[in-house]
């Protein structure tokens, strides 16, 4: 019978343990005891931070590591060009030069990302799928950078296949590891679902099981087999409640069995410092256990008269009873009384509470408020809101039909919104530019004209659909058309007319989704002239579910982006997220 693995010999949460932790790890190396020493890499890339990963990997070489694995997303996906693609290795060589044991790893999403890109992988690794042997220790690479949880055993039926294979074949060894990029078992076995993958790795004797994707640290032990989610080594993240941010995995294998602790750039944590139970929980407390249930009205002199605002305190995920204080960071110009305020609310339970705003300065930035929940006994996380005054745009009834012409002759091209803002609620550089809104029953219209002094320098280089036309002149809208759902579209124009749109939605626990796989249907005309661009569009609603009546809302957020000089934003900053948009409202 295999030995199972133990607890780490770190497993107190003791600042002097981990610094003699820190010291029984050197001395370890120093003596060469018999253990198996392995550094795990975490991801690197998806937003990476330059000058995180290249250190991480120094750091981890220093402790002289007898073979280094990583979890996949150590390259960035490019356009399909083999030079550069290649490039990308080569920068990855450069960064991995100062190990010089093996390493191994799975492909990652950004690895492997369509079939063009898989063949390049395979110049280099051979089968994105395979297994190595090293001192003993079995470790096997799955391949899942192009599949999902729930169709990944139906659609790799081969790689399944050969995994159990594998596995027969292997049984054998002294410890067996598997490594793969996304975490299916997040979603599967720590939510106490039907796992086929886990039910193999019990059947098989796999002692542990090492992934990444979420660039966030997290573990968990079911069955026998330890499950660390390994967190960034250079990708985008936030700060874990524990304080884990970028950080590598170090492993040791020694008569006691695998112990495994995360290390960052100043300490070393224990293995269970996240669990995954804990991690579904924190998070979305952390991005929605603090809402607004309303949002202030600006006025027509860009002021918020008093308004009453509920903050909503939702604990209904957290088993603990939240007891802390809602605190208000208050820019100049606005008020909020009071500016902190006790709350108690039950484990698993909701509330809201009130607040009286008002703002007789600049708008933006505008109030933010703050409290800690607790995800687990005397374990706390923060979340934080900023609270979004909506401004007020109307959409005027067309009387009869607009011609899609780029003209602007129609009676309801009037009253265009004007008064964008720049970075921080500042005035915007960018030259000044107007907003309209139409309306008839089957069809929401728009029309935009953008100034431009220097109308020979303007930028409209993107010339397919969903190219890159954020990065030109442009025109852009966050649109969403039913005012009670979540789901909502950026559009972007440029002044050749090429669009660029996204459907976006929020899952149940507001994290972001989208799709820009979805196209919207438009008839557009853009023209141009001396000193100024205009661009008249034509949205039939049929493609949201809607037809458009008097008095009905949607929620609306809009910008300009002129490169030579700058954005400017209807509502600052652009967020995607609905709720801290303006309105549009059907006059």
């Amino acid at each position: 019978m295999r030995r199972k693995p133990s607890e780490s010999k770190f497993s107190k949460n003791n600042p002097v343990v981990l610094i003699i932790g820190l010291l029984l790890l050197g001395c370890a190396i120093a003596q060469g005891d018999s253990s198996i020493r392995i550094a795990v890499i975490g991801d690197r890339t998806a937003g990476e931070v330059p000058g995180i990963f290249g250190p991480a990997v120094e750091q981890a070489s220093r402790l002289r590591p007898d073979f280094v694995l990583h979890v996949g997303d150590i390259i960035d996906e490019t356009i399909d060009d083999s030079v550069a693609i290649m490039g990308h290795w080569q920068e990855l060589d450069s960064l991995f030069s100062p190990i010089t044991a093996p390493v191994y790893g799975p492909a990652g999403n950004n690895d492997i990302w369509n079939d063009y890109s898989e063949q390049m992988y395979r110049h280099r690794y051979g089968n994105p799928y395979r297994s190595v042997d090293q001192m003993g220790i079995h470790i096997i690479l799955l391949d899942n950078s192009r599949w999902e949880f729930n169709d990944f055993l139906s659609e790799q039926a081969e790689q399944v296949n050969w995994l159990i294979d594998d596995l027969e074949k292997n049984q054998s060894a002294r410890y067996t590891l598997v490594l793969m990029h996304k975490p299916f078992w997040y979603d599967g076995i720590a939510e106490n679902k039907p796992d086929s993958l886990h039910s193999l790795f019990v059947k098989y004797g796999v002692d542990a099981v090492f992934t990444g994707h979420y660039h966030e640290y997290f573990s968990g032990e079911y069955d026998g087999i330890k499950y660390t989610g390994v967190g960034s080594s250079g990708g985008g993240t936030q700060m874990s409640p524990t304080g884990l941010m970028y950080h590598f995995v170090w492993v040791t294998i020694d008569d006691e069995g695998i112990h495994i602790v995360p290390i960052k750039k100043d300490a070393i944590l224990t293995w269970d410092n996240i669990t995954a139970e804990e991690r579904k929980i924190f998070r979305p407390l952390r991005n929605r256990g603090l809402a607004f249930a309303n949002q202030p009205m600006v006025g027509e002199n860009m002021t918020v008269a008093g308004s009453r605002v509920g903050a909503i305190i939702d604990n209904s995920l957290s088993p603990v009873t939240f007891d802390d204080t809602v605190r208000w960071e208050i820019p100049d110009g606005w008020s909020v009384e009071p500016a902190e305020m006790p709350v108690m609310v039950a484990g698993r339970a909701t509330d809201t509470v009130f607040f009286e705003v008002a703002c007789d300065g600049h708008l933006f930035p505008a109030p933010s408020a703050e409290a800690n929940f607790n995800y687990a006994e005397n374990k706390t996380v923060t979340a934080e809101r900023q609270l979004y005054p909506a401004r007020l745009a109307v959409c005027n009834p067309a009387e009869k039909k607009i011609k899609i012409d780029g003209e602007l002759k129609e009676k309801c091209w009037q009253n265009g919104e004007t008064g964008l803002f720049g970075r921080g609620g500042n005035a915007s550089d960018a030259e000044p530019a107007e907003f309209y809104f139409a309306y008839d029953k089957d069809n929401l219209y728009l029309a935009a004209k953008c100034t431009d002094n220097m109308i020979d320098s303007m930028s409209s280089v993107a010339d397919r659909r969903d190219g890159p036309v954020y990065r030109d002149d442009c025109v852009g809208y966050f649109i969403a058309p039913d005012f009670v759902l979540d789901t909502f579209y950026q559009i972007y124009f440029n002044p050749s007319g090429i669009a660029y749109d996204v459907q976006y939605w929020l899952d149940e626990n507001g994290f972001l989704e989208g799709s820009l796989e979805w196209n919207g249907e438009y008839e557009i005309k853009s023209k141009r002239h001396d000193d100024f661009w205009v661009i008249e569009i034509k949205i039939p609603l049929k493609q949201f579910g809607l037809t458009m009546e008097q008095g009905r809302k949607m929620r609306l957020n809009f910008c300009r982006k002129q490169p030579r000089l700058g954005n400017a934003d209807w509502q600052t900053p652009i967020e995607y997220d609905p709720h801290t948009y303006g309105h549009l409202i059907m006059r």
